[in-house]
């Protein structure tokens, strides 16, 4: 089968093409110019320069294909650049898929998230606006929703490369998200990572599972995971990391009674550090602590080495 593909240079489409190459597809790839060596294997891919804004280039990439694959997802907007949820995540799904009517291709897969909704952030309304359109274009249809992906990033971006960059050779604590004032369950709620070639795999089954047809597939991995132990899984096997996560949920202005308190773990008193003393081997001599007040670096401690004032805008005169 030639299979037309839009994304095809990023991290699951590389991973995809792949799976594709393997089962003896002909990919044809949609590929922004100067991206050309981004594309695996592309001596035997077919690729046509343009990007999804470019309704000529796009009719090129779809001619003559026996299904198509779109693939495009951003994390991050950037307005001034044309890069939006709604554009890239919504918009450009709902041409596609009248372009791929327009050239006769019944067969359309689209790569959505987990969590989709309507009433939820852009990312996620963008993400089921789309479903939306597929769903209504008498397309034969299958809608994927992954989990958060990890594997070989191939020097792209993934989840724990994202991981290791953003939180865990941060400086910074980790975040422990949570819901309302107070951090009861902090680092609590869990994910299911699912591996990329499982993902890729999927896709290319789907092209020869009629039952997948109308089918909108959700790609959890096998095993759930809480958050902090999500951070402690991958932080060894990225080549850093930290044995625990503490916080204190109370406060003595707390709304809620149970949680009024002032306690021996609000800096720069040191229950949490004492804690930690008392379940890990620590060299407080060789440690430092970050914060970005001063508060947060002298704790009723003694030995501590270095103190790293992180310049956030709070107390810089101190």
């Amino acid at each position: 089968m030639k299979i037309s593909i839009i994304g095809g240079t990023g991290f699951v489409g590389s991973h995809i093409l792949d799976k594709l190459l393997a089962a003896n597809h002909t990919p044809r790839l949609l590929v922004r110019p100067g991206s050309e060596s981004r594309v695996e294997q592309r001596e035997r891919c077919e690729l046509v320069s343009g990007d999804v804004d470019d309704a000529s280039a796009v009719a090129e990439c779809l001619e003559g294909a026996d299904a198509m694959i779109y693939l495009i997802g951003i994390l991050r907007e950037f307005p001034s650049r044309g890069i939006t949820f709604d554009g890239l995540q919504f918009r450009a799904v709902d041409r596609l898929v009248q372009t791929a009517k327009d050239k006769g291709i019944k067969r359309f897969l689209l790569m959505s998230a987990n969590g989709v909704k309507p009433d939820g952030t852009p990312y996620q309304r963008s993400k089921f606006m789309a479903e939306e359109t597929l769903r209504a274009s008498g397309l034969d249809w299958t809608i994927f929703r992954p989990s958060v992906i990890f594997g070989d990033p191939r020097g792209r971006m993934e989840f724990c490369t994202q991981l290791k960059r953003d939180i865990i050779d941060s400086p910074l604590p980790a975040p422990l998200f949570y819901e309302g004032l107070l951090p009861t369950g902090a680092g609590a709620f869990e994910l299911a990572p699912v591996h990329v070639d499982d993902v890729a795999q999927a896709f290319v089954r789907a092209l020869q599972l009629p039952e997948t047809v109308e089918q909108t597939l959700q790609l959890p991995g096998p095993d759930k995971l809480p958050w902090k132990q999500t951070l402690t899984t991958i932080a060894p096997a990225v080549g850093g990391g930290f044995d625990a996560l503490y916080y204190c949920p109370h406060h003595p202005e707390a709304v809620a009674v149970g949680y009024r308190l002032d306690c021996q773990c609000r800096k720069p008193r040191p229950g949490l550090l004492e804690l930690a003393l008392a379940e890990h081997d620590i060299d407080l001599a060789n440690s430092c602590f970050i914060g970005d007040s001063v508060r947060d670096l002298f704790p009723d401690v003694e030995g501590v080495g270095a103190r790293v004032l992180v310049a956030t805008g709070h107390e810089l005169s101190s």
